[in-house]
């Protein structure tokens, strides 16, 4: 429910603060005096666009904060958002920018619109006073029975439903088309999977190749350096080892003498022995090496085709292995998508799912159409239309986004008249009433927090206005109800009035927006039942009006 709306340097508003109550809230002035750029601010406050025209001039901003009830599916929908604040309270607020540019906020935190938008379908809905000519669409009658019937997240499965089964239809379609195209490409990752595999590479190889390679190409000289080195430092006649082993005698001899050599003779001992080894692995180093002329032209054989398959591919010939896993997960890929077999199972499937869902949603439709006909038929009864019969026909239609039916409104608007289609009825204050009472009914059956109704009352008059004031008071009693009227009926019939007005102070045009009392409301009335002159007669009949709540 709708406590409080705050505005700030908006349009005509310098500053306002209204607090509304539950049941049946009325907003009454004189044509022109701001009653809708209320309405508009609640609506800015919940999404709608913004632009530079909201922001009253000189500010450099406006700013516009709704407070409300936070129960039932707004408090599940704040939490799993972790936008809460006060318990049991949502505030949204946005800033406009003289420059057009907007800020919106949800209980202090930083939202987007996007996310107010979602938020407003759960808090409030409002009814126009233009929303009647909507009721001439397919789409706003059908979504209309739909709030009627609760079925809206239903519609909204079906709806992706259908656009999963036209994607799977889409991806069917394209892959047949394309078949040739499919094995060309086919082709030539299966000829680039050929040449790369022809390396022969595994990973890492290539560098194990290219050592290799390298040692083997040297080898007679690694053997004669190595050699070399096991004679010098162990079998000619002046070995290293041999004359570190005579230092090393020497100097031992000497420890008897003085023991501050021992340190140096531990080291040339350790050295000798360190010698002898580099000696033994060396020889066995040379042992080791293959001079086998084959090995060698293997190895470059491999290489040589190694490099030609990079060149040809334009990469490193280290990377032939990642090459080849990529193009091969390529092909793969190119199979699953030219899987047609698959495709239709997938196509076949969503197309199922679609059925089972849209089939549900019919018959919810089916079931909800009659309740919603013979409710709306005696809201037309008690609007002054006694002999009015209102139907709703459905027919099976090509499937689309919105399920397998076709929903069409029909009125009867007198007795013996077969029912049309509410496109066809002449008169609009007829059509006015119409829209009132299924707008009414379906706000009954599937209410939202507030109900919101600006001029919806257009076109009516006299008893028929008396009987519209009833109905708002009626949905009051279910539902938070906010209109904005000209009507002195429907005035009468609120329990909370308010009064906008413009005022002109130093050259400057403000709206005010005050709540009234007992005897503003009969004056307010009054005004709304003769104009400008109110006399006692129009004072008693503003009486008479609201002693009649």
């Amino acid at each position: 429910m709708l406590r409080t709306l705050q505005l700030r340097d908006y349009v005509i508003v310098g500053a306002a603060e209204i607090e509304f109550g539950p049941g049946f809230n009325v907003l009454s002035g004189e044509t022109g005096a701001g009653k809708s750029i209320l309405v508009d601010a609640l609506l800015l406050a919940l999404g709608a666009r913004a632009d530079s025209g909201a922001v009253r001039e000189p500010a450099a901003r406006a700013e516009i904060t709704a407070g409300f009830d936070s129960v039932g599916a707004v408090e599940i929908w704040i939490a799993a958002r972790d936008l809460g604040g006060d318990p049991g309270t949502v505030l949204v607020r946005r800033v406009i920018e003289a420059d057009g540019r907007s800020r919106a906020y949800i209980n202090g935190h930083a939202s987007t619109v996007a996310q107010l938008r979602e938020l407003g379908e759960l808090l409030l809905a409002v009814h126009g006073q233009h929303a009647h000519q909507a009721l001439v669409r397919a789409e706003a009658q059908r979504t209309l029975l739909d709030a009627f019937a609760g079925c809206g997240a239903q519609a909204a499965e079906v709806a992706a439903a259908f656009r999963d089964w036209r994607d799977a239809a889409s991806r069917l379609a394209q892959a047949s088309e394309r078949e040739r195209e499919f094995a060309l490409e086919r082709e030539r990752l299966e000829w680039q999977i050929g040449e790369l595999s022809a390396a022969g590479l595994a990973p890492g190889e290539w560098q194990t190749l290219s050592d290799e390679q390298r040692r083997l190409a040297h080898a007679q000289s690694l053997i004669e350096a190595a050699n070399g080195a096991v004679e010098a430092l162990l079998e000619a006649d002046e070995a290293q080892v041999t004359r570190l082993y005579q230092i090393g005698t020497q100097l031992k001899s000497l420890l008897r003498i003085d023991r501050a050599l021992a340190p140096a003779v531990e080291l040339l001992e350790s050295a000798t022995i360190h010698v002898e080894e580099a000696a033994r692995l060396l020889s066995e180093y040379a042992r080791g090496i293959d001079l086998d002329p084959e090995r060698i032209e293997d190895i470059d054989r491999r290489l040589a085709l190694a490099h030609g398959v990079a060149r040809k591919f334009r990469i490193a010939p280290e990377d032939i292995p990642r090459e080849l896993e990529s193009v091969q997960a390529r092909l793969a890929a190119l199979a699953r998508a030219r899987d047609l077999a698959a495709l239709e199972r997938g196509e076949r499937d969503a197309a199922a799912r679609f059925g089972q869902a849209a089939d549900a949603l019919s018959s919810v439709r089916r079931r909800a159409a009659p309740e919603l006909a013979a409710a709306v038929t005696r809201s037309l009864h008690a609007l002054g239309m006694p002999r009015a019969e209102f139907a709703i026909d459905l027919a099976s239609v090509e499937a689309s986004a919105a399920g397998i039916d076709r929903v069409e409104f029909l009125v009867a608007p007198h007795a013996g008249t077969a029912p049309r289609p509410i496109a066809r009825i002449a008169s609009g204050g007829e059509l006015s009433r119409i829209g009132l009472a299924i707008a009414a009914n379906a706000a009954a059956a599937n209410p939202v927090p507030t109900l919101v109704f600006d001029e919806a009352d257009a076109g009516v008059g006299g008893a028929v206005a008396e009987r519209v004031g009833q109905l708002m008071r009626t949905l009051g009693s279910s539902t938070q109800v906010l209109a904005v009227t000209h009507l002195p009926q429907v005035a009468a019939q609120a329990h909370r009035h308010f009064s906008v007005e413009k005022v002109t102070h130093d050259g400057r045009t403000t709206a005010l927006v005050r709540p009234l009392t007992d005897a503003q409301r009969i004056e307010e009335v009054a005004r709304m039942l003769g104009g400008v002159q109110i006399t006692a007669t129009t004072r008693r009949h503003a009486r008479e009006l609201l002693s009649a709540d």
